[in-house]
């Protein structure tokens, strides 16, 4: 009988060390690679919010290359990066009323295009030309220091895209 119970507390504590570390490995599975980030901008009854999945560096070359030139990129990771207004916004010279869009952005080692487009709750990739509401040219300035998570700013004069060595910016205007 003593054997037995040997044999069962082995077994016992076996099973819960595996448990254990079953739970550990969940736990880090849990964290997502692009997290899900909010950015908003408010004054008084008049509300910007953009919401994004901010992928990081992870030692890799972004721009030019994970990101390419020339090519339509999702502004983020996974589902499509969205703006929310409950008013009517200039971005650069595009009127943009108020309502929710997706937006996307071509990247280049000089010059962004901003892509404002109608279509909303679509996967990051699914990207129709024919939903657009319009497109706006960005400013691209080099950062001193990298920035190893994607990052999106919104306030009253700009919108601000930061990621590796580069920024991109629009001009905000709130009616």
């Amino acid at each position: 009988m003593p054997a037995m119970r040997k044999l069962t507390a082995v077994t016992l504590s076996t099973l819960v060390l595996f448990a254990f570390a079953a739970s550990a490995d969940h736990d880090t599975a849990k964290k997502p690679l692009s997290p899900p980030q909010e950015v908003k901008y408010s004054t008084s009854d008049k509300h910007i919010t953009i919401n994004y999945s901010a992928p990081s560096k992870r030692g890799r070359t972004v721009m030019g290359s994970l990101v390419p030139y020339g090519k339509i990129w999702r502004t983020g990771a996974n589902a499509a990066t969205t703006l929310t207004t409950n008013t009517d916004l200039m971005l650069g010279s595009l009127h943009v009323p108020a309502g929710k869009y997706t937006l996307y952005t071509i990247p280049g080692d000089k010059e962004w295009t901003l892509i404002v487009n109608k279509q909303t709750g679509q996967w990051g990739t699914n990207y129709d030309q024919k939903q657009d509401l319009g497109r706006v040219k960005m400013t691209v300035k080099p950062l001193k220091a990298p920035v190893e998570q994607f990052e999106i700013a919104v306030d009253a004069k700009a919108l601000t895209m930061s990621w590796e060595n580069v920024q991109a910016t629009v001009p905000v205007m709130v009616h």
